[in-house]
């Protein structure tokens, strides 16, 4: 069967290219998600979220929390941005704004609630701003581009004894028709990987890149013994337990097959930007949230979500396809849940055709089909910590 590899998207100024074209109110401070909240509530058209970062941090927990402030405003998804300050915090908007702008060449746009007369004022001129740009962004028109345009991040939460035979090895499926068409599929959830890593060294396309994959489990699993934890011989959560995975070994096992068989290219740092096409690894936890946050910081513009036990997450920038590892799971959160890959279980599609599905799926999406995330408004944003608050 032949597929597509073409879709309609938004050509940005640097070349890269958007499934979707939101304006983003960006508050840089937890003190601001509030007042960022309020203009998307009064202008149609942007998009916000709550986050508790952006100040009281140093060193690289500072570098890598501005890193995924500029990454999510510089996502191709995102037309243009407003970034919403208070003006004392540690990262000061005008840093975010100046970098997003410089890497870019989109339109951003700065306010401060102290700069700007408080809550009221900054909600006014904020939404001012916010109106002018949703008028530019919808004047811009979708042009036909191609499949090695994309980043489709894959990722699992809530995962249950199913996962590892029909979701993820169907969005293994998925990872490899789009890396032979010249795209870019991205593997995450670094401790979700522990015992399965040898997989992927194997498939490194260098020994550099192969040595980096055993240094980033070696760090993740010296994080967790630092505090009296052993992953690597504990149990899953409580709700993976009850979906039937015995081990993290197990659950690992699963989790690596998202990542499809064809070679590692390259590991790349949290909320980091890929530099080569195929498939690629991002250095996360495997907490849902930040790892989803840091890969569309990355540059992912559509996400492959799958899960065993069910869950609502989402993002504020990024499409995110839900896809049911079970039947049940899928009838009883059909609310959530785009996709099921349970027929795999039952012997009525095997994990190329469910694969298949989802690789045109992701097309549909990409041509603008919307995601019942989207359509319930489940923006999540969470980043990664490396230090304490100071």
């Amino acid at each position: 069967m032949e597929h597509s590899t073409k879709f309609w998207g938004y050509r940005r100024k640097d070349g890269r290219v958007g499934v979707r074209n939101h304006v983003l109110i960006l508050p840089t401070i937890v003190c601001a998600t509030q007042t960022a909240n309020r203009i998307t509530e009064l202008v149609q058209g942007t998009v916000s979220f709550i986050h508790q970062h952006g100040c009281a941090q140093v060193g690289v927990d500072y570098e890598q929390t501005f890193r995924t402030y500029v990454g999510i405003g510089s996502n191709p998804n995102v037309y243009g941005v407003v970034v919403l300050g208070l003006g004392c915090e540690t990262h000061q908007g005008r840093s975010v704004a100046d970098e997003i702008a410089r890497q870019t060449g989109k339109p951003v746009e700065l306010v401060s609630i102290q700069d700007h007369g408080g809550t009221l004022m900054t909600i006014a001129i904020g939404a001012q701003i916010a109106a002018r740009m949703v008028q530019e962004a919808t004047m811009q028109r979708r042009v036909e581009c191609d499949v090695r345009e994309l980043i489709v991040a894959t990722e699992c939460g809530g995962s249950d004894a199913c996962s590892g035979l029909s979701a993820n090895p169907a969005v293994g499926v998925v990872s490899d028709m789009l890396v032979d068409r010249g795209g870019t599929a991205m593997l995450a959830e670094t401790s979700e990987i522990i015992g399965a890593e040898h997989l992927l060294a194997n498939r490194a396309v260098d020994d550099r890149v192969a040595k980096r994959v055993y240094e980033v489990i070696e760090a993740m699993e010296k994080k967790a013994i630092l505090m009296g934890v052993d992953i690597r011989t504990g149990n899953p959560t409580p709700g993976n337990i009850k979906g039937g995975l015995s081990s993290l070994e197990e659950k690992s096992l699963g989790a690596a097959a998202k990542a499809g068989t064809r070679p590692l290219q390259e590991l790349i740092n949290y909320a980091e930007r890929p530099t080569k096409n195929g498939l690629v690894w991002m250095d996360t936890p495997g907490q849902d949230i930040e790892q989803l946050t840091g890969m569309v910081a990355g540059g992912a513009q559509i996400v492959l979500f799958t899960s065993g036990r069910g869950t609502p997450t989402g993002s504020p920038i990024a499409p995110v396809i839900k896809i049911a590892t079970n039947t049940r799971m899928f009838e009883n959160m059909s609310d959530n849940i785009d996709m099921n890959a349970g027929t795999i279980i039952e012997g009525k599609e095997t994990i190329q055709q469910v694969g298949s599905r989802m690789y045109d799926e992701v097309l549909q999406v990409a041509d603008g089909k919307w995601t019942k995330s989207e359509i319930l408004k489940q923006y999540d944003f969470g980043i990664n910590r490396i230090g304490p608050t100071f």
